[in-house]
């Protein structure tokens, strides 16, 4: 599942990471476009269990969350 939440503002990606983790998604990426949303995303997945990989595309960030 790819969720692309470029030109949401905070809290919005946070709330699309966090529907992917209440339909209990063990993989899903997250696309982001501002460093206060690639981090409020991370902090929420660091909570509910998720490892994350981060990496920087074309001036976008991507969120891989794992658990």
């Amino acid at each position: 599942m790819i969720i692309d939440a470029c030109g949401l503002s905070c809290p919005q990606p946070v709330i699309l990471a966090m529907n992917a983790i209440k339909d209990n998604k063990s993989y899903f990426q997250i696309i982001v476009d501002s460093n206060v949303a690639s981090e409020n995303v991370k902090r929420l997945a660091e909570s509910k269990g998720y490892n994350i990989q981060m990496e920087i595309i074309d001036e976008k960030i991507q969120l891989t969350l794992t658990k």
